[in-house]
């Protein structure tokens, strides 16, 4: 389904972690920071004595080589806060005894403490007092129930001897409906982090889900197909020189449109497949025309009335001649002589000894017939040969039929002398052959395109229907799809000009 596409899944899983952290934020906002909390962090952990075992060397002057016991001395600066939303008073500590804290300093023992607090919270200093609890003995320091309204703190400065710098300090303690913890509030050396831990999270995983929604459209193909799909089945048969045409535009209409089923029926030639068509119109007994389109290089015979056209690319056609034969060029009038019989041998063109044989299309052939409406002036002779080699009757040169444009391709490269013709690209990749020029033209859909050249072999494609297909039925689509969609960029890389481009809208149906 559709909407099921990655790009889908990922947008839609994008919005719904979207809502979800909004309502995850909004949540921890109202309920997580509402609790009462009580935050401490060791700002200030510093030897000031020579002995202190992990401390680094320090400079003393005056008391400090005096006063006894100063030679494992450091110095704590702990900083405690009310870190929640909510204010705290002294009944929030569950403490059973007087005081509400009480900080313990891992294998050192406490020497002094002196409380600090900023400015605007002078009233806290009278809860330090020895009848509300604060007092300390051995690593242990009795902290007050002091009330804090949020985001209000105080500092302890404790002087302390042996131990070593780094060792634990933990605050004991309990606080009603909230909880006493670690926080990580920068200290006075280090930048506040700019988002929490949560917010960061979120942030990250958006990021990440907006990138990914991002490089899957970027990288996926969005031009979609300007002409709607169709479901079904429909053969295409006809022009073996516009079989490769087919071949790559039913490939990428079945990849662009689910359901359709497009089958190239073996092409045979233009005649043949629209005698086909018009036989099987004729016969066909249900609503509307036969899911059949055949391919015609040229107008329609006359008589089939019922078959309906419409324009799809002009088509270059050239001339084939085998690689012993090192002829680049030819004039038109070289070229009807050689299909009349007057020139039998190549020196007579000045090139090898070498007898002319003449590898030509059935009649059925539209390659065929472009060649003799636009080059010939006239019908080729008849044929005499079965094997494109040896001679059935008397006749000036030996001249054989064959059925398809790669059959054409593959006896003029195996024939020393042989001369045919072909749609240009099927020729552009042929082995043991080369493309001549016609009255010092070669044949190039670019150059025609341009204005620049008057090269004569040239047709325009039609696309052949019994009768004009029903409305949105897959010949339909097939059609518009081949001729004004997507499929133009296959006549073009197969060095045709498609009839809906400017110039092919100049070109097509234009006699050279």
């Amino acid at each position: 389904m559709d909407w099921l596409s990655p790009e889908n899944v990922v947008a839609v899983g994008t919005a719904v972690l979207g809502i979800i952290a909004s309502a995850g934020m909004v949540w921890y906002e109202r309920r997580v920071p509402r609790r009462k909390r009580i935050g401490y962090r060791v700002q200030m952990d510093n030897p000031i004595g020579d002995d202190v075992r992990s401390g680094r060397a320090n400079r003393r002057l005056g008391l400090f080589d005096e006063a006894p016991d100063m030679t494992d001395a450091t110095l704590v600066l702990l900083r405690i806060e009310n870190d929640g939303s909510q204010g705290i008073g002294r009944d929030d500590y569950t403490s059973p005894e007087r005081h509400g804290l009480t900080a313990v300093f891992t294998d050192r023992t406490i020497r002094g403490v002196s409380v600090t607090q900023p400015d605007d919270t002078d009233h806290l200093m009278e809860h330090f007092s020895p009848d509300r609890g604060f007092g300390y003995s051995g690593n242990t320091l009795r902290i007050p129930r002091v009330p804090l309204n949020r985001g209000e703190h105080f500092k302890l400065l404790v002087l302390l001897s042996g131990g070593d710098v780094g060792c634990d300090i933990r605050l004991v303690g309990g606080i009603r409906d909230g909880e006493l913890h670690p926080n990580r509030s920068a200290t006075p050396d280090d930048k506040p982090p700019l988002f929490s831990r949560a917010s960061r999270l979120i942030t990250i995983m958006l990021t990440v889900c907006v990138v990914t929604l991002a490089t899957i459209v970027v990288a996926r193909d969005d031009t979609p197909p300007p002409i709607d799909c169709a479901k079904g089945s429909l053969e295409v048969t006809g022009s073996t020189a516009f079989e490769r045409v087919m071949e790559g535009v039913k490939k990428s209409y079945e990849a662009d449109c689910e359901g359709a089923s497009i089958n190239v029926n073996s092409p045979h030639g233009s005649t043949a497949g629209l005698r086909d068509l018009d036989a099987k119109g004729a016969k066909w007994t249900k609503n509307g025309s036969p899911p059949l389109v055949v391919f015609s290089d040229g107008p329609k015979p006359p008589g089939m009335l019922r078959l309906k056209e419409r324009s799809v690319a002009l088509v270059v056609f050239t001339l084939v001649v085998n690689d012993n034969v090192p002829l680049k060029n030819l004039s038109t009038d070289e070229v009807k002589r050689l299909y009349r019989g007057e020139i039998t041998n190549w020196h007579q063109l000045g090139g090898p000894d070498l007898p002319v044989r003449l590898v030509s299309r059935d009649a059925n052939s539209g390659t065929r017939q472009v060649l003799q409406h636009r080059v010939l002036g006239r019908g080729e002779m008849a044929n005499s040969s079965v094997d494109c080699v040896h001679k059935d009757y008397p006749a000036p040169v030996t001249r054989c039929e064959l059925d398809g444009t790669d059959q054409v391709l593959d006896k003029v490269a195996e024939l020393k002398g042989a001369i045919g013709y072909s749609e240009l690209d099927n020729a552009m990749g042929a082995k043991g052959l080369h493309i001549l020029s016609l009255d010092g033209e070669a044949p190039s859909a670019e150059a025609i395109a341009d204005g620049r050249s008057t090269y004569p072999y040239r047709e325009t494609e039609y696309a052949y229907t019994y009768d004009w297909p029903a409305d949105k039925s897959l010949a339909e689509r097939f059609l518009d799809y081949l001729i004004e969609g997507p499929g133009q960029s296959t006549i073009r890389h197969r060095r045709h000009i498609p009839c809906y481009s400017p110039e092919g809208m100049r070109l097509c149906g234009k006699k050279p």
